[in-house]
């Protein structure tokens, strides 16, 4: 017996190559299984009894959803639909500014070490930026390097007229001083949106910082494109990093939004969440905010992405534990979730961002759009 899909909520069992023609009873001990990771209702046990010349296959539904659950289904905000959008935009606006001045916006992306999360995150911002005809620049130096080599290739990329934008991507080897090389990234190149005069004028009211991080940035522009009022609303941002959850707050403030934040020092975090119209998490917990946390049609953005070990159980029960499914169709051994527990959060809000599929590609296209940015300022073109 096995789930027949690894993502479904359903909870719908297959039983394959049945036996002897003769009567047969089953019955699936699910004592406290919930639906999906972190879904609904226990699961009630069933026993089916099924007569003579049983099919080869057979489909058992193991939780029914209610009328009720099934018509409360938030709106899905998604991500990979609005990233493609803004990337047919910027693919639009570089061709023009080709033909107009001759130029081609550049970024520049370092690599520091070995690490295959680090690899692939390059690997795709390169492919981003050939599919909207911005140029790539790639450094990678090994583990071992030397600080002032990677502050060299720095300096190097400040001075070419070729690269608008400067990346180093995070984190770094422990042996380097991450201020100190962030830092080093001209003010006017810094598409990362990390540089500390940038995070400060975004603080300031009345000033307008060069770039926007990346993600945070990213977060705002899905509820902007989805048409969803922040100004007056009551925003509530889970987490407090420099690179989203701090960022992510300023950007809800400058649109008029109440804010608050919610960290790990918070007491009745569940309390001051289940306030909020809009909530932004990004603390990096796996199904964290339950569907009790939340007010009835907020809108939910989700930066997390965990990944969440799939297990095998080879018997004809499975077991659904914090964190950890039971599953024999996911190969990887592992899925990607979110901070908030999605299934029970789509019973309860308007609209929520799936993960993934949601802030993930607007990240990539928000550094595009920052590139893009920085060679038309750069090259003072409207």
């Amino acid at each position: 017996m096995n789930l027949a899909d690894c993502s479904s909520h359903s909870a719908t069992a297959r039983l394959l190559h049945f036996g002897s023609p003769g009567a047969i009873y089953l019955r699936r001990f699910v004592g406290s299984l919930h639906v999906g990771r972190c879904g609904s209702n226990p699961t009630h046990v069933k026993t089916l009894r099924l007569r003579s010349n049983p099919p080869k296959t057979l489909t058992v539904t193991a939780a029914m959803a209610s009328e009720a659950e099934v018509a409360a289904s938030a709106k899905i905000i998604d991500g990979k639909m609005v990233a493609k959008e803004i990337r047919d935009e910027i693919t639009t606006e570089v061709s023009r500014m080709k033909d107009a001045i001759g130029v081609v916006p550049g970024l520049a992306v370092m690599l520091i070490g070995e690490r295959k999360d680090s690899a692939t995150y390059v690997r795709n911002k390169k492919k981003a930026c050939e599919s909207v005809g911005i140029n790539s620049f790639e450094v990678r130096l090994p583990e071992d390097s030397a600080e002032t080599e990677v502050l060299k290739f720095i300096s190097d990329f400040n001075d070419d007229p070729a690269v608008h934008g400067i990346l180093v991507q995070l984190p770094l080897p422990k042996h380097m001083n991450e201020q100190n090389i962030l830092n080093a990234v001209s003010i006017e190149k810094d598409v990362d949106g990390f540089h500390p005069l940038n995070i400060g004028r975004l603080a300031m009211r009345g000033r307008e910082p060069s770039f926007v991080p990346c993600t945070p940035k990213g977060c705002i522009e899905l509820l902007h494109r989805y048409g969803f009022q922040i100004k007056g609303k009551k925003a509530v941002v889970i987490g407090r990093s420099n690179i989203v959850g701090m960022p992510a707050a300023l950007l809800l403030q400058r649109e008029d939004a109440t804010v608050t934040i919610v960290h790990s020092r918070t007491q009745n975090p569940e309390q001051i969440v289940k306030e909020a119209d809009i909530v932004i998490s990004a603390v990096g917990q796996p199904d964290m905010v339950r569907g009790t946390w939340l007010k009835p049609g907020a809108v939910v953005i989700d930066v997390g992405i965990n990944p969440v070990e799939v297990r095998r159980l080879p018997l004809v029960f499975f077991i659904f534990h914090d964190h950890i499914l039971y599953d024999a169709t996911c190969p990887r051994g592992y899925r990607l979730v979110g901070d908030v527990c999605y299934e029970e959060a789509r019973k309860v809000v308007s609209a929520i961002t799936p993960v993934p599929g949601g802030v993930g590609p607007m990240t990539i296209a928000m550094l595009l759009s920052n590139t893009l940015s920085s060679a038309k300022r750069i090259h003072n073109f409207q």
